[in-house]
């Protein structure tokens, strides 16, 4: 296998009583017992789709019937493969994946060999009407380095594009090495060689320093779904293995429902009440904008 990387917008997802029943029947009982208490669509479609992604990913790269994945978390919310054996250690010694939503997007890498995390976020102004006063309030999660390249840019939308930018660069820091809440986001910081990202174009050359050292260790390859979302993939290559990132540049495939399930097999019987629990829900809190 090469690196895959997917998106799904299920921000543009209405789903019919026939795909929710079908993507509801073919995750984990405990998965879908989740997704089932999210209070509002946007948040239940987004989940689904990720541990649909997941288990289409296990299916198609390994070659591993889709009834019989077994998926589990870390403490830290990491999810994982608990089956053994799944694939030759000597062709997939480090098989790893990793999947998030924001935004209209839900994405997933995954590799044969690297460590990886992935972010995605939605270059928006809701909720952040004076974007000085948000950029004060957020002051400690960037280094004085970042702030300055922020504030360099001509606008307070391009300002905003890339304090969003360095936020995916450290989320899909953070999601790599699988830890959550609690670490000190002015640890690491990034210098973007390369200031104006493109749809379809995957930028490599943002170097990562961490702790104040330059580290060479892990790549980003950067690039943008659509206008508004900028995407980021980590990747870290396991101990013992030279320090040197070559994985090529992979560009994002946006995947449309019948795809996401073109390989699932369902696990569980029908259940019409998770329809009609799902159809009675609002799609995000009245008075907000579409994300």
């Amino acid at each position: 296998m090469g690196s895959v990387r997917w998106a799904f917008r299920f921000g543009a997802w209405n789903p019919t009583q026939a795909e929710w029943t079908l993507a509801s029947r073919c995750i984990q009982q405990e998965e879908k017992e989740r997704i089932g208490k999210f209070v509002f669509t946007k948040d239940g479609k987004a989940s689904m789709a990720g541990r649909l992604l997941l288990r289409k990913v296990i299916t198609d790269t390994l070659n591993f019937p889709w009834k019989d994945i077994s998926l589990a978390r870390t403490e830290k919310g990491k999810p994982y493969l608990c089956n053994e054996f799944i694939a030759d250690p000597e062709f997939f010694p480090n098989f790893n994946f990793n999947a998030s939503h924001q935004g209209d997007f839900t994405v997933l890498a995954a590799e044969p060999e690297f460590s990886c995390g992935i972010d995605v976020m939605k270059v928006e102004s809701r909720g952040t009407p004076d974007i000085p006063e948000f950029f004060r309030i957020m002051t400690k999660q960037f280094t004085p380095h970042e702030w300055t390249v922020v504030k360099a840019e001509g606008t307070e939308w391009k300002q905003l594009e890339m304090f969003y930018r360095f936020w995916c660069l450290k989320e899909s820091y953070i999601k790599a090495i699988g830890i959550g809440l609690g670490f000190n986001l002015q640890r690491i910081e990034f210098h973007p060689k390369t200031l104006a990202l493109q749809q379809g174009v995957v930028t490599t050359d943002t170097e990562f320093y961490l702790d104040g050292k330059l580290d060479t260790t892990w790549a980003y390859h950067e690039s943008k779904l659509d206008d508004l979302h900028f995407v980021c993939v980590a990747l870290k290559k396991p101990h013992g293995v030279s320090d040197d990132i070559t994985v090529p540049p992979t560009v994002f495939k946006e995947l449309k429902f019948p795809e996401l399930v073109s390989s699932a097999e369902p696990l569980l019987p029908e259940d019409a009440s998770y329809w009609e629990t799902f159809n009675k829900k609002e799609e995000r809190p009245k008075g907000l904008d579409k994300k």
